[in-house]
């Protein structure tokens, strides 16, 4: 947080994907504390050069160190820290922190989610014409959401934040249609599930994680009451 809001580098890995000195600073940390740790574990990161050496490893880490630095950079506070523990290719522990809001949200597989240590969950609506919907910032730039425009869209930076928000109750879904990796939605899987929802990757990507191509096609996350509503309305039924 001592970059936020203040002068640093950014630089661009590609077409609209910048990395900044604070993504680089808190992967490194990410990385010494976990594997420090635990010195046989697996590493799969947006900001660390992927070896395959993970695939052997029984446990792997799963981290974004900022997921949504164009808001970050932009100072809006709807950027997170993104961390899942895979073992044996299914998510165990999942923590999102939103260093902006102080939020944090953390599930352990089997019991529950919690924000800020109160136990939370998904919301109970059923009908997707008074969802709540959330959306990339991004991708409503795009106009990737025009064909949704009768629905209630809000827009908000970082799958890994509005993942947690589905989990903790705080809306009632989101769907992205773009390509995302293993790192963006790892750890907000699990609390989706654990707070009694369901997520859904799309494409041919198995439902596990840890395989040798993190990227699919796009992610679904919702309450059990909408999930059918939602795979009808984007087609994927």
């Amino acid at each position: 947080m001592r970059y936020y809001k203040e002068d640093y580098e950014v630089r661009e890995k590609g077409v609209g994907n910048p990395v900044t000195d604070a993504d680089v600073e808190a992967d490194g940390m990410l990385r010494e504390t976990l594997l420090g740790e635990c010195p046989e574990d697996g590493w799969l990161s947006e900001e660390t050069k992927d070896n395959a050496d993970r695939l052997s490893c029984r446990r792997v880490w799963i981290v974004d160190p900022i997921d949504g630095t164009k808001e970050f950079i932009k100072g809006v506070p709807q950027f997170a820290v993104s961390i899942a523990l895979a073992v044996e290719g299914e998510i165990a522990l999942g923590v999102i922190f939103n260093p902006a809001r102080q939020e944090m949200y953390t599930a352990v597989r089997g019991q529950g989610v919690m924000l800020n240590g109160k136990k939370v969950g998904v919301t109970a609506c059923d009908s997707l014409a008074e969802a709540n919907i959330l959306a990339s910032r991004s991708e409503v730039a795009r106009g990737e959401f025009d064909r949704f425009k009768d629905y209630h869209i809000t827009p908000i930076g970082s799958i890994a934040y509005k993942l947690a928000l589905i989990g903790a109750g705080l809306a009632d879904l989101t769907f992205t249609l773009t390509p995302k990796n293993e790192w963006d939605f790892a750890a907000g899987s699990l609390l989706v599930t654990e707070g009694g929802g369901r997520v859904q990757v799309l494409g041919d990507h198995p439902q596990t994680f840890n395989g040798p191509d993190p990227l699919v096609e796009g992610v679904v996350a919702t309450n059990r009451a909408l999930f059918g509503q939602v795979m009808e309305l984007i087609g994927k039924a």
